[in-house]
């Protein structure tokens, strides 16, 4: 059976059961979170009915306090409500902290039958900044001090445990332990934030842990991003938050009795400030001293004479909330493909492909014997690591603090290693030992990091420039989520917004990320000025918050806040981002105004990093001024604020009318210069008036084919032209243009040995040429959209109605797709014999779709699965 129908076959075998079962049950978008903070949670769920036509007419939520006796401990009875909605808000009584919730849904179908789901569960967190019972604390070292601080404290427990909690809040990063055992599988936890407005929590189930009788738990703080020792262009080494690492942690024990104690961070801990963990920054690397690790040091009965007393600590931020978002984790152990020995002491690894992470090692060698291994995108001409192309901005001292290297002494025994504080871009790994040492596959093996976001989708087509670029932006997007939206994994690791919002489509299509997105936009409201202006990268310590006059940041860049929550409207259904954040947009929107004259705005970057031309940064500016006033007008609408609608709207159709009269021929259709990145924009965002629409179209595909049939444009461009030629019918240019092979092309990177996309469409820059870039990340996105045709519909968001508009390009003979939306998996996949092409698409139950054929007849297509044939295709 080929595989590229597989996903097809699998979508309808529900369909064969004809029963409706509810699955996918979600609270918070997150699979039975503990430790959330919600005062009001969201529920979501499947209705799996495969039967054609099927939908759900009513649901009903019932939320209680005990599993074992559902009813009897009720909370929340939402009673029946007559609604094809999958999404629904808790609305009962004030939810109690530290209390676990159970919650179902019964759904009735559209026989009226209803289908009972299973029981999922939640747990409230603190629920407010006054139930911390801890202090926080940290060690009596500044902030030059190196050394990684370590923690402890011992404690009795009584038997009978039922359940116990760790919550624990962190400035820095942390490894925690109990009994010897490390809590959970995180890395770099808590995520990155604005840390003197906003630190987070998590919260971890250690039940299984504690045991009666004697315990410990010790904590090992990283610096991260709080305390930022290396010096580059971004300044943090002057964040306004800097401080040495602290933390606050409870532990909450449960007993069979119904008593409770909580175990606290406090004056009565002892702390170890130079540990085996020498030095670690997030942006440079770790140096580890494995002769002065204690064993036993988080366990109860270790000998502490040498620790001293803690040192109290004011809480870091006024805001200490639950970090509700998928944790970052080690995602995959990678074995080198190649080893290279260059000498007895230096050997090349090399992993296959870009990533973002770190190497485990394991080793055993002489005391004292120190191993560098450094890290690299690239190889220079002698075959040794290079960094020429990630070192620039990096101002410190490239001996004791090099970039992008771990330093493991060896004590003697079998050593093992893993970073905890820092991680890396690379595809290659110097070693350097002092001495020889047997070196082969299971001493040194890779792991990816990144927020670990569950993946929607699938694709495989009967060309190979297809799969693999989709899957080189997948693994660019990875490489960039750790926690929030990030440019690059090795030189920056920058929240830039304009790379964020490129590829945000390519995130959601392929992965659920609406928790680390939700995040991200809560950085924003952290970071965002009183008069709405809002930096280049978030988080920051201040960079990023430029004159007007300077040309720096915008609204090509910071339109995130409106484009994020837009977004995530529209895949998932959730109008939550959009109101959490609504103030915040009109504030944005109105800073932006005051830049704006005759309804034109220069203030941006333009088309970043084009390939020859160079477009009007006033059309580009304007065009997204306009964006944003059209997402603040359709969110006012939708939440009722009419005088808001109508002023910015208002407002929206004088920029529009400036664009026109500005920059448009109407005679010939070319807006400004006719660039493809001045012709797509104003057609991608509405500015084009419907008498103007063809002619700007055949403009862009005229100024395409003076290209070359290729990409001539920067990250604006390159997003945009593509989406509107595969709309507007030119799919199949749009193809060429996606899976070109030479340059300047994504597939001429492919063709050149890149294995992720990389920050510029020429190989010979020598700065500001990373191999692992995301900004020019929409083209995954695209096969979803312009090949699969899946798109979502505004006026029915979260896939309710699907817009399915798939172009069949020349010399793509077969094509397959899927994508789980927040109602259930769609499909869609095609062969062409000869002229003809046979299309399979599965809709879930409860959605429909719209299928547009190329000669412009449309399909009304409702839930199960649809074979459509189209004709005569040239």
């Amino acid at each position: 059976m080929s595989s590229i129908f597989l996903n097809v076959i699998l979508a309808i075998l529900p369909a064969m059961s004809g029963t409706p079962t509810v699955s996918s049950l979600r609270t918070e978008h997150l699979v039975d979170p503990i430790g959330i903070d919600s005062p009001a949670p969201r529920f979501s769920w499947h209705l799996d009915d495969g039967r054609p036509d099927a939908g759900q007419t009513a649901y009903r939520i019932t939320v209680a306090s005990d599993s074992t006796d559902f009813e009897g401990s009720l909370v929340w009875d939402s009673g029946r409500v007559a609604s094809d909605e999958v999404l629904a808000t808790y609305g009962g009584p004030a939810l109690a902290p530290f209390t676990r919730y159970w919650w179902k849904v019964s759904c009735e179908d559209k026989d009226g039958a209803a289908a009972q789901s299973p029981t999922a569960f939640f747990e409230t967190g603190l629920m407010g900044q006054y139930a911390w019972r801890g202090s926080w604390i940290s060690d009596k070292k500044d902030v030059d001090f190196f050394p990684a601080p370590r923690f402890r404290k011992e404690f009795k427990a009584r038997g009978g445990i039922v359940e116990a909690r760790a919550y624990i809040a962190v400035a820095g990063l942390y490894t925690m332990y109990i009994n010897g055992e490390k809590v959970g599988d995180r890395v770099l936890d808590p995520a990155f934030t604005r840390y003197d407005r906003r630190v987070l929590y998590s919260t971890f189930d250690v039940t299984d842990l504690l045991r009666a009788g004697a315990n410990a738990v010790g904590v090992e703080l990283g610096n991260g991003w709080y305390n930022h020792q290396a010096v580059t262009t971004w300044h943090f080494d002057k964040a306004p938050w800097r401080a040495r690492p602290a933390f606050c942690l409870d532990i909450r024990i449960c007993y069979a009795d119904g008593s409770e104690e909580v175990v606290s961070s406090g004056i009565g801990w002892h702390t170890l400030s130079e540990g085996p963990l020498v030095y670690n920054n997030i942006y440079t690397g770790e140096h580890f001293d494995a002769r002065r690790e204690q064993k036993g040091w988080a366990e109860p009965g270790f000998n502490e004479a040498d620790w001293e007393g803690v040192k109290l600590r004011s809480c870091p931020a006024a805001l200490v909330t639950s970090q509700q978002m998928v944790p970052i984790r080690e995602s995959e152990e990678i074995e080198a493909v190649d080893i290279v020995k260059i000498n007895n002491n230096r050997y090349i690894y090399d992993f296959g492909a870009n990533m973002a992470g770190n190497v485990h090692l394991r080793i055993k060698g002489p005391r004292g014997t120190e191993i560098e291994l450094t890290y690299a995108e690239r190889l220079n001409s002698a075959g040794r690591a290079d960094q020429d192309n990630i070192n620039y901005y990096y101002f410190g001292d490239r001996n004791a603090e090099p970039l992008q290297t771990d330093i493991v002494t060896l004590s003697g025994g079998e050593d093992v290693f893993a970073p905890q504080y820092s991680y890396k871009g690379f595809r290659y790994v110097e070693v350097n030992a002092s001495s020889s040492l047997k070196w082969g596959k299971e001493q040194l093996k890779a792991v990816r990091v990144h927020s670990d976001v569950p993946e929607v989708s699938s694709l495989s087509s009967s060309v190979p420039m297809v799969d693999n670029l989709w899957e080189a932006t997948r693994r660019t997007y990875l490489s960039n989520l750790p926690g929030y939206p990030t440019d690059c994994p090795q030189r920056e690791k920058n929240g830039w917004t304009a790379d964020a919002h490129i590829a945000v489509e390519t995130g959601l299509y392929n992965y659920d990320a609406f928790t680390v997105y939700e995040k991200w936009l809560a950085d924003h409201r952290d970071e965002q000025q009183p008069n709405g202006l809002l930096p280049d990268i978030i988080p920051t310590c201040g960079w990023g918050y430029w004159n007007p006059a300077a040309n720096g940041n915008g609204l090509d860049w910071t339109s995130t806040i409106a484009l994020i929550p837009w977004e995530l409207y529209l895949f998932y259904g959730d109008s939550k981002p959009l109101r959490d954040n609504y103030d915040n947009i009109r504030r944005y929107v109105d800073y932006a105004l005051t830049l704006t004259k005759d309804g034109l705005c220069s203030w941006g970057r333009g088309d970043w990093v084009p390939v020859t031309t160079r477009s009007n940064k006033t059309l580009i500016c304007s065009c997204f001024l306009y964006k944003d006033l059209d997402i603040l007008c359709r969110a006012a609408r939708l939440f009722g604020y009419e005088a808001d609608a109508q002023k910015y709207g208002a407002i929206a159709e004088t920029v529009r009318s400036a664009v026109n009269a500005k920059f448009l021929n109407a005679s010939t259709g070319v807006y400004a210069g006719g660039m493809q990145t001045d012709q797509s924009l104003p057609l991608a965002f509405g500015l084009v008036p419907e008498e103007s629409r063809q002619a700007v179209l055949q403009a862009l595909v005229k100024r395409v084919e003076e290209d070359g049939c290729h990409v001539n444009a920067g990250v604006h461009g390159a997003k945009f032209a593509l989406n509107v030629l595969a709309e507007g019918g030119y799919g199949e240019l749009a193809y060429k243009m996606a899976t070109a092979a030479d340059f300047p092309s994504w597939g001429w990177w492919l063709e050149n040995g890149k294995t992720t996309l990389i920050e510029n469409w020429r190989l010979d820059v020598k700065r500001d040429n990373s191999d692992n870039h995301v900004m020019f990340g929409d083209i995954a996105a695209w096969f979803h959209r312009a090949l699969g045709g899946i798109t979502p519909d505004p006026e029915a968001p979260g896939f309710k109605h699907i817009i399915l508009r798939p172009c069949f390009p020349a010399g793509l003979d077969s094509f397959a797709c899927s994508y789980d939306s927040p109602r259930g998996r769609i499909d869609v996949s095609w062969q062409r014999k000869k002229r003809n092409v046979t299309v399979t698409t599965v809709i879930p139950c409860g959605a429909t779709a719209t299928f547009h054929y190329p000669d412009g007849r449309t399909e009304e297509l409702s839930s199960g699965t649809h074979k459509l044939s189209v004709k005569s295709l040239r």
